[in-house]
């Protein structure tokens, strides 16, 4: 497999790891926002969240909770993101499933621009609401 992460997990490629179980690693991010930027990243080959197995998905949720105490209390920080990009289209480069957990200060001077948009009335926001609940309660 020619997955970046695979190859980090096995050693082939150089990474400084601050976190290692028998299913996931954590390392430094190469290019970080923040000083201290991790990836959390499962050590079987996932392309992202959506592929994982449900009990992947909640394990990783508690190891990032883990990672993100260590970094707030290494660090001293102010606060954390916990990011996940999932898909081209969300921003995923490396597809193998991984969680960004960054820390924040208050005076970083880092923002996350997006623009947001508004739902054109109620009825509209309840017409998407609708959706996305009658596919979750099949």
């Amino acid at each position: 497999m020619d997955c970046l992460f695979c190859k980090m997990k096995e050693g082939e490629i150089p990474c400084q790891r601050v976190y290692e179980d028998d299913d996931f690693f954590a390392i430094l991010d190469i290019n970080p926002i923040n000083y201290g930027h991790t990836l959390l990243i499962p050590k079987k080959h996932f392309n992202n969240i959506l592929d994982a197995p449900e009990d992947v998905g909640e394990k990783t949720y508690t190891v990032a909770q883990k990672i993100a105490k260590g970094i707030k209390e290494a660090l001293k920080c102010d606060g954390i993101n916990i990011i996940q990009n999932v898909e081209e289209a969300g921003g995923q480069e490396v597809f193998h499933s991984h969680l960004h957990i960054v820390p924040r200060f208050k005076d970083d001077n880092i923002k996350f621009s997006m623009k947001k948009k508004k739902y054109a009335s109620d009825d509209d926001m309840c017409k998407f609401a609708k959706k996305i609940a009658d596919v979750l309660n099949r």
